[in-house]
């Protein structure tokens, strides 16, 4: 990655903006300059009418389908200030129309959302051959309460309200609810029936507005017709806002364009820095790309310009945008390892070492031919649905049936096809013999990229004494040399414990002459540090027991699954094979898929990738809507 900087006339920094975003290397660097007298801003009346005009243009999108019409590269060019001020200009006589359709619209919407409230609260009195203007308020002698009451609640409440004076009528019973009418006289007992209907669960119903003249089957007849002529007032404003889209569409289509074109301009306004005619444009560029980048704006700028660029400064690095991996295989993976985080610049792209490790994983723990197949093959039939994230389950469900045919296994069957190695439930030593070898793999790896990337960015102690450092590594590949010697020869041996003792000393006096406290807090924190240490190599290599432990676990399941079928009938035998083995892949398969991830966040990224960088985001042409 290096460093440009590009100078221009202040005149050709429109041109200079569609240059950068053509060739769509530029990452922009929005710090502010160092040389003061480069402080000016210019294209600020550009900046303000461009976003006017934006806005304005959103706003009649929402009214009015604009088609989002791309611009051929054969005719990309500069949209001038006076240009896109005449734009500017004609989208708010554009939208002074617009918006009369909107406000149109808004006011069809609200009218339909009344009448719609009031039908679906007459549909509560439907049954109830009443006058219901006359229960809208109460009289000088009677109280009236017109609501709903869940359905258990009826009896009780009838005895309540009857020891009040009061009578209770049902008139409509829907789903668990009761719909009543409680009649009664004005007077001392209208305090004690309130408390008695709130303990009832008792929800009132509102009467619609404009009974007093009208029987329940009148009004919904009004209503309705009400609803159809609002039906027909929206579409006749839907085909004059046709017509209006039909006169203009040329226009707001060109507008659209050039605003697209003009986009590149603006977004680059944090990294324009100006002084008088002279115009400063920052940002990183791929090493590759910035003989590309030089030769287009030769190509394309009229005026003098000046184009420098340089490898990033040590104090830069955390700044410098990181490329990420493009391959279209990888893109999947690559979506994951984002969740963690972005490698800071420099520091090795995780992404393959993550594809290739975790599809080894989750083949090993889930092998199966015919599940795998299942797997890739939804992935595959809903590849428009899952977009470029198909090609994940696709590659997981090679993986699972690659390590299939290595097992023997199709739908948990082991008869139907030799295996091309072994069972894992047969071997249940060997898999975890070969699990903790695959762990202590893992993490001496982890380690050795630990220790590039600190190298990397010229941080040397932390390479060396830092956590997952040189001294880490070899402390835990002595620890692991003398456990394989216990194993094979009952010694740990005097070479691996004189190496796991000196980088056990190394570690605590590095920490012990780092550390600013009192000798007794010292004491105690460095040896709690040395102890975390040994236990946690010891715990996380222990943690790769479960990628055989879930291999074992994975034929275990599928040999329930067949020795539940073989005690069914044929019939019986077909479904409960069918119903397992989907069981063993919505359920299993989810929790594998959760450990791998556990394995690969927690034992690998965290030792050796920060994850605290940005992505390189380079200006572009956009195509989609302004």
């Amino acid at each position: 990655m290096k460093h440009v900087r590009l100078l221009v006339i202040t005149d050709d920094l429109p041109q200079a903006s569609l240059s950068l975003a053509q060739t769509e290397s530029f990452h922009p660097d929005t710090r502010p300059p160092e040389a003061q007298q480069l402080s000016g801003l210019p294209g600020r009346d550009y900046r303000e009418v461009y976003q006017q005009a934006h806005a304005r243009l959103e706003k009649i999108a929402k009214v009015v389908p604009i088609a989002a019409a791309a611009p051929d590269l054969d005719e990309v060019r500069v949209i001038e200030r006076e240009e896109l001020r005449a734009i500017n200009d004609r989208l708010a006589e554009r939208w002074d129309e617009a918006s009369r359709f909107e406000e149109g619209f808004r006011r069809i919407d609200e009218q339909d959302r009344f009448v719609r409230e009031q039908q679906a609260a007459l549909e509560n009195f439907g049954n109830l051959k009443i006058d219901l203007g006359a229960l809208r308020n109460k009289t000088r002698f009677l109280d009236f309460y017109v609501g709903v009451v869940p359905r258990e609640n009826v009896s009780r409440l009838q005895g309540a309200v009857t020891l009040a004076d009061h009578l209770l009528f049902t008139f409509l019973e829907r789903d668990q609810n009761t719909h009543v009418v409680i009649v009664g006289p004005r007077g001392e007992k209208e305090g004690q029936l309130a408390s008695v209907l709130g303990s009832a669960s008792f929800q009132p119903l509102p009467i619609p507005a404009g009974l007093e003249d009208a029987s329940p089957e009148h009004k919904y007849d009004q209503l309705a017709a009400e609803r159809e002529r609002l039906q027909a007032e929206r579409a006749a404003l839907g085909a004059e806002v046709e017509a209006w889209e039909q006169t203009h569409r040329d226009f707001l289509g060109a507008a659209r364009q050039a605003l697209l074109l003009a986009a590149p301009f603006v977004t680059l306004d944090p990294s324009i820095r100006s002084a008088g005619h002279l115009a400063m444009v920052c940002g990183w560029v791929p090493a590759r790309a910035v003989a590309e980048l030089e030769a287009r704006l030769r190509a394309s700028l009229t005026l003098p310009f000046e184009l420098d660029s340089r490898d990033p400064e040590p104090a830069e690095r955390a700044l410098v945008p990181t490329v990420p991996a493009s391959h279209r295989l990888l893109a999947p993976f690559a979506m994951l390892v984002k969740q963690y985080g972005i490698p800071q610049y420099g520091e090795v792209d995780p992404t393959p070492l993550f594809a290739l490790t975790f599809l080894l994983m989750f083949g090993s723990m889930f092998g199966d031919i015919g599940q795998g197949a299942v797997i890739a093959g939804v992935a595959w039939a809903l590849r428009a649905k899952l977009g470029r994230f198909y090609r994940f389950g696709v590659m997981a469900g090679l993986s699972s049936m690659f390590f299939g045919v290595l097992y023997g296994s199709i739908f948990g069957y082991e008869e139907i096809l030799p295996a091309l190695w072994m069972s894992p439930i047969h071997h249940p030593i060997l898999m975890l013999q070969i699990a903790l070898g695959y762990g202590v793999l893992f993490i001496a790896i982890a380690c050795g990229l630990a220790i590039y990337n600190r190298i990397a960015v010229k941080d040397l102690n932390a390479a060396v004494f830092g956590h997952h450092g040189v001294v880490n590594l070899v402390f835990y590949l002595a620890l692991i040399w003398g456990a394989v010697g216990i194993a094979t020869r009952s010694s740990f041996g005097t070479v691996p414990l004189v190496l796991v003792v000196g980088a056990l000393i190394a570690l605590a006096g590095y920490a012990w002459s780092h550390l600013q406290a009192p000798p007794g807090e010292k004491i105690l924190v460095v040896f709690i540090e040395t102890l975390e240490t040994v236990i946690g190599y010891i715990s996380n290599t222990l943690s790769f027991l479960r990628v055989a432990a879930f291999s074992l676990n994975h034929a275990a399941l599928s040999l329930a699954v067949l020795t539940l079928a073989a005690m069914m009938g044929p019939a019986g035998h077909l479904i409960t094979v069918i119903l397992g083995n989907l069981f063993v892949l919505v359920l299993e398969g989810g929790i594998v898929m959760i450990q791998v991830m556990r394995l690969q966040y927690y034992e690998g990224f965290s030792r050796y990738f920060s994850g605290d960088g940005h992505e390189f985001s380079p200006l572009k042409l956009r195509r989609g809507p302004a």
